[in-house]
């Protein structure tokens, strides 16, 4: 019997937050590594048909994720994330935001503050996203952009992985 996987998705306009809580039917190491090592992000960190492609990964404290978002017709939107903090298999934190291939951020787009936690739960992992930003207008474009959609989608797509992975062990 299958079990209903948790999805919450939740917009603070007065904190400027978006939470994010969302379960997966696989085990902490594996839900772990799809966030944390680039050649399994890659398989999962974008809305199909749209594919994540990491330049350089580096995760680690101080460390960095850059990484383009490719379209079907191979139109590249590149983005960065600076990792701040990392409590291995608990959570870490990041400030994520629009870049280029050169890893130069765009400080005119939106930037956020992710803080992302894991959560174990027999055979399931609860994953919260808390995402804050510094103004209600970049929340607001953020939205507008179809991140709601896009990231249920990618989320969908490491349901698609991880059930892939215990079908092979």
């Amino acid at each position: 019997m299958k079990k209903d996987l948790e999805f919450e998705f939740s917009v603070n306009k007065e904190n400027k937050t978006i939470t994010v809580k969302r379960e997966f039917a696989a085990e902490l190491p594996l839900v772990w590594d799809a966030y944390t090592k680039s050649e399994i992000l890659d398989q999962w960190w974008a809305p199909k048909p749209w594919k994540a492609r990491t330049k350089t990964m580096d995760f680690r404290e101080g460390g960095h994720w850059h990484y383009a978002m490719v379209g079907p017709e191979g139109e590249e939107h590149w983005a960065l994330a600076n990792y701040k903090t990392i409590d291995p298999k608990k959570r870490f934190t990041a400030l994520d935001g629009f870049a280029d291939a050169e890893g130069v951020v765009n400080t005119e787009m939106p930037q956020s503050n992710w803080e992302v936690s894991f959560t174990p739960k027999d055979e399931v992992t609860l994953v919260e996203n808390l995402i804050t930003f510094d103004d209600l207008a970049q929340l607001e474009t953020t939205i507008q952009m179809g991140f709601k959609e896009g990231l249920t989608s990618a989320m969908e797509g490491l349901d698609e992985l991880l059930a892939a992975q215990k079908q092979e062990a």
